[in-house]
């Protein structure tokens, strides 16, 4: 008899992990800033009273909850004729890793060596889910493309991020993996150009700048959470490249700061209020 083999973990897709605009993006953003740090289940009323304060509508939430759980991030119980909602181990790991990213996250690599980390992988034209994995999954490591094939970071500590990418494709053994400095032909500058689209970065900080500068704390669970959600996706979709890459109004750090400072002032009401939904 063949021996029994463990589960795969469950696996989060890169939107829901950027903090996508939809329900079950929402939801995980409440995980992490509530459920998570309490250590407690929650129930289902106060899930939905919390996203029904972000816009969601009461059957969305419920979806959400039960794909989650289906997904194997979240384990319900019955208690009577309500049910709560406990963290798997798995999403502790997850979320644990989370947010310890998004609340570590800077918007630029202040010490660079000149090295770079270079990723190159060809995947044949027809095989378009295995390129799309490759792409997408480097992408979230903060890898940039300046060319098919070709993917480059100046963080040398991401090496290990982008072997992980390959193995998990199928393509470590046809690759090639090298770390060096630039020495000739295309400027750095240019390979940045190349590989990033560094307006859209500052665009998207500039417009989180506008959306909570000016904001009040009327509800502060909703606007912690807002908060919290729309800072998700900076450390996804921003490489931290070093200053001399960045316009010289770079506003990532900015944006940075005024999420510290938000945070700091929102969350320990924000997490009463969710203390006090739980307990009713």
């Amino acid at each position: 008899m063949a021996e029994p083999t463990e589960p795969d973990p469950p696996v989060l897709s890169r939107q829901h992990a950027a903090g996508a605009p939809s329900a079950r993006g929402l939801l995980f953003t409440v995980l992490g800033e509530y459920v998570l740090p309490s250590g407690q289940p929650a129930w289902t009323a106060t899930f939905l009273d919390a996203l029904g304060r972000l816009g969601v509508e009461e059957k969305a939430a419920r979806q959400a909850l039960m794909r989650t759980a289906g997904d194997g991030w979240l384990a319900s119980e019955r208690v009577g004729r309500r049910t709560r909602w406990q963290l798997t181990d798995d999403a502790v790991t997850l979320l644990t890793d989370g947010t310890a990213r998004i609340f570590s996250f800077t918007s630029t690599q202040d010490e660079w060596d000149g090295r770079w980390v270079t990723v190159h992988a060809r995947v044949p034209e027809r095989d378009r889910a295995t390129r799309h994995l490759l792409r997408t999954r480097l992408a979230w490591a903060g890898f940039g493309s300046p060319s098919p094939a070709l993917w480059v970071s100046t963080h040398t500590e991401r090496r290990a991020a982008a072997e992980q990418v390959l193995a998990e494709t199928g393509l470590l053994g046809e690759a090639l993996v090298f770390e060096g400095t630039l020495t000739a032909g295309q400027g750095p500058a240019e390979l940045v150009a190349a590989a990033w689209d560094i307006a859209s970065i500052e665009a998207a900080y500039r417009q989180f700048i506008a959306d909570f500068s000016g904001r009040t704390a009327a509800d502060p669970l909703a606007r912690c959470t807002e908060l919290v959600h729309a800072w998700r996706r900076f450390p996804w979709v921003d490489p931290a490249l070093p200053p001399q890459f960045l316009p010289r109004d770079w506003h990532g750090r900015t944006a940075g700061a005024l999420f510290a400072e938000r945070h700091s002032r929102w969350a320990d009401a924000a997490r009463a209020e969710w203390g006090r939904l739980d307990s009713a």
